[in-house]
Formats: structure tokens, sequence, C-alpha cells
């Protein structure tokens, strides 16, 4: 039998509605809430939010009711209602919330992504890793908007559902973690995200990249040996990781560096030039020349806006839903 388009399109409705109201109601008095569930957050934000640079880890953000906006590199990403977000991989963007309001809260989660078990699930399900269909303008991003479905919102509802029954957590969620990874595999962006976690492929052999980079920005870069750890050429290198990050190892490195710098300022009271040495930079005026140019502002100055404006961490955390 088939299903009337107009018929899914108001369960798809509904489903949205219980899901924005279950939100609603978890994140009440605590607007971001990490959640017993482990890796899910929900958030809630009554108004549009002024753009925040950050990393998206790997993770899937949905929002019930609202709408944010991502920029990677020259790239919006755009997610509301009707569109989930995957970030693939260590993601350097800027966010807003752009529609919200107290009346209608911008309600959303966000799920990080256990790419492991991706990769696991992939060799388990026989599924076939093809090229993924080109698109122009982003076709190497390791970012990706798509469309929801019944299935994903079902089996997210399920998830949330576990919160009213906490003692059930450990063995449920793992199983609807499982179940929303093979609905992203078989989904819209399946193609891609097989491509991902295929050893050998280009997106793997950038994801393993990012990694080092991240856990270890300190330490000096050597551009052509990171290439041969990850077994490619320095020119191919290169290009695949601009492709799916906008910006070069280099780049990349620095960036990590400053927005750790701002979180050990903002939250351990570090001085500039003491977090400057602890993020591997060896010239405080370098540092603040770098610093100026990616915030706007000289640290110290940056740092009392923070606490004057924003009360939530800038770190280099998860940026979410």
């Amino acid at each position: 039998m088939q299903k009337h388009p107009h018929n899914e399109c108001n369960l798809l409705t509904v489903q949205r509605q219980a899901l924005a109201h279950c939100i609603a109601r978890w994140t009440e008095t605590n607007h971001r809430l990490d959640t017993c569930v482990p890796g899910l957050l929900l958030v809630r934000y009554e108004a549009p939010t002024r753009p925040t640079s950050g990393v998206y880890e790997p993770c899937i953000c949905l929002v019930a009711q609202g709408a944010k906006r991502v920029m990677l590199g020259d790239d919006e990403y755009v997610y509301d209602a009707n569109h989930y977000l995957i970030s693939s991989v260590g993601l350097p963007v800027v966010a807003n919330v752009v529609e919200a309001s107290p009346e209608v809260p911008l309600l959303g989660l966000a799920l990080k992504l256990d790419m492991p078990m991706l990769a696991q699930m992939l060799v388990d399900s026989n599924l076939p890793v093809t090229r993924p269909v080109a698109r122009a303008g982003n076709s190497g991003r390791g970012m990706r908007v798509s469309e929801v479905s019944m299935p994903l919102l079902n089996a997210f509802q399920r998830l949330l559902d576990l919160l009213d029954n906490p003692q059930d957590v450990p063995v449920l969620s793992p199983l609807i973690h499982k179940e929303i990874l093979y609905r992203l595999l078989v989904g819209e962006q399946g193609h891609y995200l097989r491509q991902l976690v295929s050893a050998g492929s280009h997106g793997f052999q950038i994801a393993k990249a990012i990694d080092w980079l991240k856990n270890n920005f300190i330490q000096s870069l050597k551009v052509d040996s990171l290439a041969r750890q990850i077994g490619m050429s320095t020119s191919t290198f290169h290009y695949h990781f601009r492709a799916m990050t906008s910006m070069s190892p280099l780049q990349y490195q620095k960036w990590m560096r400053l927005h750790e710098a701002r979180r050990l300022m903002f939250m351990e009271h570090l001085d500039a030039t003491s977090a400057a040495f602890r993020v591997g930079y060896e010239s405080p005026s370098q540092f603040s020349r770098e610093y100026r140019r990616q915030f706007g502002t000289p640290p110290l100055r940056d740092i009392k806006n923070l606490y004057n404006n924003q009360p939530t961490d800038p770190s280099t955390e998860t940026v979410t839903a």
C-alpha cells in the first residue's frame, strides 16, 4: 500500500511537535542540558544569537522548532525543523541561531556520533561502499544537511523517552544509537558516511589527520610528516584536507591553538602570555596579533567582553544544536 504524501507530511508534523514538546519540558529551567543518555545534549534558545566560533565534533544536530545557521569557510548550512545536520569530523565553524523567540524558542538536540561503531556497522551490514555523488560548491566538505525522515524522528523520540526511565538507559540507549547510525547509513548521506569510515578512502585518511591535530596541536607541525603518516602525498593531503575543513592543516592547527588559549583565559583565568605558551606559541606578540585577527579584539579585551556578554564556555568543545 502506497503512502500518501499528504498523510506522511502530517505524520512528520505530529512527530516534530511531540519531539519539541519533550525537549521543551526538559529544558524549561536548564536551557542546555547534558542528559543521562551518553552523548545526548538538549538545547533551548529564546532569541537569535550572534555568530560564535567553535568546533562541531562528529555529531548529528536536529531541531524540532526554530533554525540555526553554520558557516564552514564560505559555505552556509541552515538546519531547521525539516532538516538535520551531520558533522563527520572536528570542523571549525561559526554558528548562530537565526529563528527563536520566547513564544517559539529554538528546541534542539545533538547526539555525538560514535564513528568506530559506525565503521563496525558498515562491516556487519554489508552495505556497499560507493563514491558519494558530487555536489557543486561543497562536495568534499565534512558537513552535510539533509531532510529529516519519520524513522529518524521516531528513533530520536524513543531516545528522549528514556529520560523518564533512566534505569533503562544503559541497556536501551546503545541499541537506539545503533538504529540512528543505521538510518544515517541508509539515508541520503549514507554513501558519504560509508566512504568516511572505510579504511583507505580519502575521507578516512583526512579524519585520521584531524584526530591527530586535535590531540597534538601544541606540537610543531610538519605537514610532510603528517601526510606520510596517513599515507598521502603532501599535495594530495593539502587538497583533501582543505576540501573537508575549508582550511589548510597549518590554519587548522592555528585555529585550534587560539580557541584553546581563549578557553584557558576564560575558564582557568590564565593571563595571555601563559595561555600562549601553554598552546604552543613561542612569541607572545605573535599570539596577540593572531588572536586579534581571529577574534577581532586583543586577548584581554576579548575575555572581558566574554565575561560581560557571554555566560557560556567559549571553548573548542562541541558546538551543537
